[in-house]
């Protein structure tokens, strides 16, 4: 007893660890950690709250010094009968021995010192002191201590006005917090005061008629507090303490690089882009590889699942990043000619998108009609353990298969991972570490920890990330990323997976690096789902606000096209993802026009090795035609193509080339379509 705090200080004592998360710029996330309401005086406590825990936690606590024996007989009797413990034989004084000296650990050592304590508490401090002490400082869930606390947080309301009803509600909620909270399962918070309210009868505190009018089901709950997207960054951000701090029990002050600013204009982007009945994710990141903007998902209370930093699925052409990385390193050129025609690996044969094949190309075009047959022909070129291990450099860190059909995207990975990878081509081919705390500042302002920046590291040469960044500008200037533009020199890539499963945008500007899923979490299939729509869609809209006060910054290769390639490219006029360039036989006819007939496929992982987590595939999409450009596509399409059988016409050639005169198209992006091989 002599050992045992002051009333006082055990008032002042706080239970657990107080954090406060602040953005950038200062502002005050989320702070985490347990809530306490005012401290609430014995007299200040109504009586019906008081009559209510006593009820339901220690019938005879005004009788029994501080362990009640014939509460323990009872426990034990209706444990004999009933097979299981169903009442415990902890006195309230017992419980606040427990909350504020001991753990919950039900061991007959700790039981045993918590009995000890108790009967001191009793004997130090009076039957009220040791109420008000419990009222104010028990558990009620929600990260709530005390009864105003609990009361403001499921009522909207100080504790010192409590109904009946509510007060039945709370004190009902000890016993098992998750289990009997209001807000997490209303019935159950219900039933669990009617036992209340029973107990409250039984031991004289209320009458039958009192406790049919205090109607528990009628009281109206505060609502709750929307959760936005904020909160799946500081959950992905402050477990990150346990590694840079050792400090478990002072408050902190966190500094993140969280951008209020660009992360409320991500989750606009998610939310409006998104299509119905998907889930989206963005993360965005500086070149240093600080955070500035994360969604996991379209709604944090429905799922707090983060599919920006734990999903795991298949990147389709996204992946071709890493494809091209390695043959560039290799020695290939973006104007070196290539020939975009059958090919079979290992009995595996890829197609292009519309089951056509577009004769001698250069890589450029290829990256950015995201030619499944020539990424196959450059895997095989350099080796697909190349392709892993550029995967594998860049930060990749989920395992990565050799099969021929990688290249096509059908390793699973974390959108965070292919973020990192793109900043880093973005940052001439040095390694970005994403990292989301700044700072961690202790009690009295005590610096705790200072983020430094890593040793520098170069991943490849900085003339192949200059390379790669000229094929990324021609993906969105001409190719299948054409929605992501945004006024300013943008470099990136879609991806989109077997049957439209997953789409993905991942791109660059002006420092910044952003990526955008979209898919279902249940893997299934979502006709219509292209990378180079909804997602470049929501990347656009995302990086014209985020980048709009930064200076407009120009790659090292700046990539300058020739009028016939700047057309709305093929994802968005023909409804598909690649290529719509017609098959051409011998005699100049037209065997097969791409992007009319047959049935779409994706634009990464055809025909590749399906990941565990999807599900059957279903039947794929009819094709459709020709969709109407835009309303702001300022390009009208070429004139009518001729039907398959038809001799090709010049004319109509040169119509979709934007040129007069020779057949023979520039050489910097593409080249005369070949016969059928």
């Amino acid at each position: 007893m002599s050992g045992l705090p002051s009333f006082d200080q055990l008032k002042s004592s706080p239970n657990g660890q107080m954090i406060r998360v602040h953005a950038v710029d200062g502002t005050v996330l989320v702070s985490l950690g347990p809530s306490y309401g005012q401290w609430l005086r014995s007299d200040q406590i109504p009586q019906v709250m008081k009559d209510a825990m006593i009820s339901v936690e220690d019938r005879r606590f005004y009788d029994h010094p501080g362990v009640d024996p014939i509460g323990i007989i009872r426990s034990i009797g209706v444990r004999a009968q009933r097979g299981h413990w169903t009442q415990g034989g902890s006195t309230i004084t017992q419980q606040l021995a427990r909350n504020v000296f001991l753990t919950s650990n039900k061991t007959f050592g700790r039981k045993f010192r918590e009995a000890i304590i108790s009967l001191a508490l009793e004997r130090k401090f009076s039957k009220d002191q040791i109420l008000e002490l419990y009222l104010n400082k028990v558990y009620f869930g929600g990260g709530s201590y005390g009864i105003d606390a609990a009361s403001r947080k499921f009522f909207g309301h100080g504790a010192d006005h409590l109904s009946l009803g509510e007060a039945s509600i709370i004190a009902g909620l000890v016993k098992a917090p998750s289990n009997y909270s209001p807000t997490a399962d209303a019935q159950a918070a219900v039933d669990r005061a009617g036992v209340v309210l029973e107990t409250m009868v039984e031991t004289g505190k209320i009458t039958n008629a009192e406790a049919q009018a205090a109607q528990p089901s009628a009281v109206k709950l505060a609502p709750e507090p929307k959760q936005n997207s904020v909160r799946y960054f500081t959950d992905w951000a402050l477990p990150q303490l346990n590694t840079l701090i050792d400090d478990q029990t002072d408050p902190l002050d966190v500094w993140t690089t969280l951008d209020i600013r660009m992360q409320r204009q991500a989750d606009q982007a998610i939310g409006a882009d998104t299509p119905a009945g998907l889930q989206g994710a963005l993360v965005s990141m500086e070149r240093d590889g600080a955070v500035r903007a994360m969604v996991g998902g379209k709604d944090y209370i429905t799922s707090n699942y983060n599919r920006a930093v734990t999903a795991e699925r298949q990147p389709g052409s996204a992946w071709k990043l890493f494809v091209y990385l390695a043959a560039i390193e290799a020695g290939h050129k973006p104007d070196e000619a290539i020939v975009d025609e059958p090919v079979t690996i290992d009995g595996w044969s890829p197609r292009n998108d519309e089951r056509t094949y577009s004769g001698q190309i250069n890589i450029r075009t290829a990256f950015a009609f995201s030619l499944n047959t020539v990424a196959a022909k450059l895997g095989q070129a350099v080796g697909f353990e190349t392709v892993a291990d550029m995967a594998r450099r860049f930060g990749i860190s989920t395992p990565i298969n050799t099969h021929p059909a990688m290249v096509l995207g059908t390793s699973d990975v974390h959108l965070i991972d292919m973020v990192r990878a793109f900043a880093e081509i973005d940052n001439k081919g040095a390694m970005v570490q994403p990292y989301a705390i700044e700072k961690v500042v202790g009690p009295d302002n005590k610096l705790l920890y200072q983020h430094t920046p890593p040793e520098n590291r170069v991943l490849v040469a900085p003339w192949v990330a200059a390379e790669m960044t000229d094929l990324l500008q021609t993906a969105v200037n001409t190719g299948t990323g054409r929605a992501a533009q945004i006024g300013r020199p943008v470099a990136g890539k879609t991806g989109t997976t077997s049957t439209n499963r997953d789409g993905w945008f991942f791109g660059f500007s002006s420092g910044l690096t952003t990526g955008v899923w979209m898919g279902r979490d249940d893997a299934k299939p979502n006709p219509g789902l292209y990378g180079g729509r909804a997602p470049a869609r929501a990347f656009a809209d995302y990086m014209k606000v985020a980048v709009a006060n930064r200076p407009v910054e120009q790659f090292d290769t700046q990539v300058t096209l020739p009028e016939w390639q700047l057309e709305p490219d093929d994802e968005a006029y023909y409804g598909q993802p690649d290529s719509g360039i017609p098959t051409i036989d011998a005699n100049g006819q037209v065997i097969e026009q791409g992007g009319d007939q047959g049935q779409p496929m994706s634009d990464g992982g055809d025909q590749g090795y399906p990941s565990q987590q999807q599900q059957p595939a279903q039947q794929q999409q009819q094709g459709g035609g020709r969709r109407q450009p835009q309303q702001d596509d300022d390009w009208q399409g070429p004139p009518p193509p001729p039907a398959p059988g038809q001799r090709l016409d010049q004319n109509w050639l040169n119509g979709v080339l934007g040129r007069k005169g020779t057949a023979t198209p520039p050489q910097h992006g593409g080249g005369t379509p070949q016969p059928n091989q």
